[in-house]
């Protein structure tokens, strides 16, 4: 059936670029790189490389640390994190772990306000404005 004489148009939702995946990520990527990094100039895969794989790790849902480093070596994870270099799990480990939680406050804060700019927070909201 044919219509005419109605305009059609399509609405597409307002979309808030800087609470997209990539932009949350920037933001993250940006944050840690300017942590110091306590080790020598000449590493092999940089501080903010392996803690850009520890948030893959965890934002992705890996099943085990095994699945996720054979997602690591066959899956676009390079391309989603913009990360360089991936790291093994021991690597990780040994390069995150001594790191003070002190230091990645600012990246979930930053995080964080992007949410609140952008209201992502508002339905979250219970007990007079309070959120969890």
């Amino acid at each position: 059936m044919l219509v005419t004489g109605c305009p059609l148009s399509i609405v597409t939702p307002h979309i808030r670029q800087h609470l997209s995946a990539d932009a949350l990520f920037d933001v993250v990527r940006s944050d840690f790189a300017q942590l110091p990094d306590p080790r020598y100039a000449d590493v092999a895969i940089a501080l903010t490389d392996t803690l850009m794989s520890a948030c893959a790790m965890f934002s992705r849902k890996a099943p085990s640390r095994l699945a996720f480093d054979k997602e690591r070596a066959e899956g676009n994870v390079h391309t989603i994190y913009g990360i360089q270099r991936v790291p093994c799990d021991t690597y990780r480990r040994e390069r995150r772990d001594p790191l003070s939680p002190t230091w990645r406050r600012p990246v979930f804060t930053s995080v964080l306000r992007q949410r609140q700019r952008g209201k992502a927070l508002e339905a979250m909201g219970f007990l007079a404005g309070h959120s969890l």
